[in-house]
């Protein structure tokens, strides 16, 4: 049997993966190594190599080098019979066979011969037999190594992606830290370490600047399969952003002995956010507030200068509202019997600061809570001098044009544990 050299001559015109076992893996194939009895050790040496580093199993490279060189086999030779070609890695060789089954009359398929051509081959050959030619050419050396450098840029790259995805998949609800690299149209691209984020435009804080190498911390949404690869989606608008920066900050809410009960937001503009403590000897909010405000500056700064109101969380309904809606002082609340709305009483001198500019007080403090609230002042309830009913509240409160009003929300917005 001749030996086969294994050259490459084509130019190198795609970027390659950073990897020394790639490097190693292509030198041996442009230098040449011999596909026979001889076939260089160096190859099988390289595949070993990229095992260690991607961890791909080495049987799995070869298994698909394997497939794609007897299809180049199919594509450049012609052939009647199944094609199979074999890398024996304790033989260092390469060798390609064709399989016919034997059948008494004319063969019908490819894949078929003759029991006379069978007897040709194989004196003893009877119908129902396997018969193994082996059909490597001798000049299979060049296509060889044009076929097992593409298959192995693409095994690598699909093993990456592959890594990629679990990996992230796995972080989905983590923060992670990025560096913006371009603009997309209206989506900005993050630098997450091992792969590039998209930031939708709908997951973006009206009125941050996204600038060409600025650090920013990002939720991660989900990862999605697409055919270019793993879709990485983050977010500086979600809830959770909240939750994990305060996790990251103070260490009671990481052992658990701190829990955030509720997160309601506006991104870039306000967040209420309710806590309680599991250790009576720990006051929630003092923890989250850190000394002279360290802790909550530290998330301030990392939003944008986005303010955030830490209050108590209570089981009682009243009581849980009159915290949501602070800095503003309550006179007295009325809890419907269902505990899905409230009636608040403030002092005149409290009314706009408890419902706040364009409601925004009032409507987070009902997000926050899950409780629809009706905010009167103390002359306007006296005014009225009726019995409370609960009412539909209006969606948004003007604190600047109304004496008294009403203000009501969705549903509490809880943020994801």
């Amino acid at each position: 049997m001749p030996t086969h050299s294994f050259w490459f001559t084509g130019p190198l015109t795609e970027s390659l993966p950073k990897s020394i076992g790639f490097n190693r893996f292509w030198q041996v194939l442009h230098r040449g190594c011999l596909w026979s009895e001889h076939m260089n050790s160096d190859f099988l040496d390289a595949l070993k190599q990229l095992e260690r580093e991607k961890d791909i199993p080495m049987e799995s490279l070869i298994e698909t080098i394997e497939t794609a060189l007897a299809s180049a086999y199919k594509k450049n030779y012609k052939h009647s019979g199944q094609i199979h070609v074999q890398i024996d890695p304790s033989r260092a060789a390469v060798k390609v066979y064709c399989h016919h089954y034997v059948v008494d009359g004319t063969p019908k398929d490819p894949g078929e011969i003759s029991l006379k051509d069978a007897l040709a081959l194989k004196p003893d050959a009877k119908p129902g037999d396997l018969i193994i030619r082996e059909v490597t050419p001798e000049n299979f050396g060049r296509i060889a190594a044009q076929t097992a450098k593409q298959v192995v840029l693409q095994r690598l790259r699909d093993a990456e992606r592959k890594r990629i995805f679990e990996e992230y998949s796995e972080r989905t609800g983590e923060v992670l830290t990025g560096v913006v690299q371009r603009r997309e149209g209206r989506n900005v691209i993050v630098n997450v370490g091992r792969a590039e984020a998209i930031l939708p435009e709908s997951e973006q804080v009206r009125g941050e600047h996204y600038r060409f190498n600025d650090r920013l911390k990002v939720y991660l949404l989900g990862v999605k399969e697409t055919p270019k690869g793993p879709q990485i989606i983050v977010s500086r608008t979600h809830p959770g952003l909240i939750r994990r920066l305060f996790e990251l900050e103070v260490p009671e809410i990481a052992d658990g002995t701190v829990v955030i009960k509720s997160i309601a937001r506006e991104p870039g503009v306000r967040t209420k956010m309710a806590v309680e403590s599991r250790d009576e000897r720990v006051d929630p909010v003092g923890a989250c507030v850190g000394h002279r405000g360290t802790r909550v500056q530290a998330v301030v700064s990392e939003l944008g200068s986005e303010k955030i109101d830490i209050v108590r969380w209570s089981d009682d309904v009243a009581t849980n509202v009159a915290e949501a809606l602070k800095p503003a002082k309550v006179t007295r609340i009325e809890v419907s019997d269902d505990g899905k709305t409230a009636l608040v009483v403030v002092p005149d001198n409290q009314l706009s600061l408890a419902i706040g500019k364009e409601g925004q007080n009032v409507r987070l403090a009902a997000k926050l809570t899950g409780v629809k609230i009706d905010i009167r002042s103390e002359s306007k309830l006296d005014e009225a001098g009726s019995a409370y009913q609960a009412e539909p509240a209006e969606e948004e409160a003007d604190a600047e044009a109304s004496q008294g009003g009403s203000a009501a929300s969705e549903e509490g917005q809880n943020a994801a544990p």
